[in-house]
């Protein structure tokens, strides 16, 4: 059997960042995924998938990326189902995130729509700022390598 699932998309909120009653972080967010054809009209639509990322990634996706930001999800499909305040069962399918990564530099967000116009990045433009990397507070066991 699998169950993997990779997406790439844009935030459509800021993520939420909550405690269990154990005191285990959990975000949420929505990703909206472009579909990889057109409709009638020539647009191109979106799907918007709940995610759902646990402990220190949690923290971490709270922290640095917001509304419009561009990720890249790697998980798993999960499906559940809870009774609500009124006594409805309800039933729900999100993604599990197993690795969230961010894929564009701090800071930057979607392009705007009015804004059709490509132009060059100047000279200066392409170069990273070191006082981005200052804030990033990174501890040993969080690194790949």
């Amino acid at each position: 059997m699998l169950n993997r699932t990779v997406l790439v998309g844009r935030l459509t909120k800021d993520p939420e960042l909550r405690k269990t009653g154990n005191d285990i972080p959990v975000t949420t967010f929505t990703l909206a995924v472009n579909r990889p054809f057109r409709n009638q009209r020539g647009e191109t639509d979106a799907d918007f998938i709940q995610v759902v990322v646990w402990r220190r990634q949690a923290e971490n996706v709270a922290q640095y990326v917001s509304k419009g930001s561009l990720v890249g999800v790697d998980g798993r499909i999960q499906s559940r189902t809870y009774d609500d305040q009124e006594g409805n069962r309800r039933y729900v399918t999100e993604v599990v995130a197993d690795s969230v990564q961010f894929l564009e530099p701090k800071g930057t967000s979607a392009p705007r729509e009015e804004d059709t116009s490509r132009k060059e990045p100047s000279q200066n433009e392409n170069r990273r700022d070191d006082d981005d990397l200052k804030d990033i507070d990174i501890a040993d066991d969080d690194l790949p390598f």
